[in-house]
């Protein structure tokens, strides 16, 4: 089930989970498969994901400098959970942008120039 239309040819040929995986400008994209142009996801995407990379990096930096000193002062539950929470940031830091990617963005055609193999 297609929802998404080619902005080459303008078929419906992608559906939200070929849309998320198409990655922002700086990616390769995915192929049409009426018209064999490879599309991704605009200049928004690309914003959003490179914002959404520094507030992970900020948090994680956060969660390390807000750990407990050796006294145990300074949020004591952070110390046990400190782990859990970065490794929680960066899972998100690939999902939530593909999430975001597959139903707000539009689509671009790729300007991305592979060398000839």
């Amino acid at each position: 089930m297609s929802l998404y239309k080619c902005p080459n040819c303008g078929e419906k040929s992608f559906n939200p989970i070929t849309k998320a995986l198409a990655g922002q400008l700086n990616s390769r994209g995915r192929v049409c498969m009426s018209c064999g142009r490879r599309i991704v996801n605009g200049k928004g995407a690309t914003i959003f994901n490179a914002i959404y990379s520094v507030i992970v990096f900020a948090g994680i930096v956060a969660v390390y400098l807000g750990s407990p000193k050796l006294d145990g002062t300074q949020y004591e539950w952070v110390f046990h959970y400190e782990l859990l929470i970065g490794i929680g940031l960066l899972i998100s830091k690939f999902i939530v942008p593909r999430l975001v990617n597959a139903f707000f963005f539009k689509m671009t055609p790729a300007i991305r120039i592979d060398p000839v193999s």
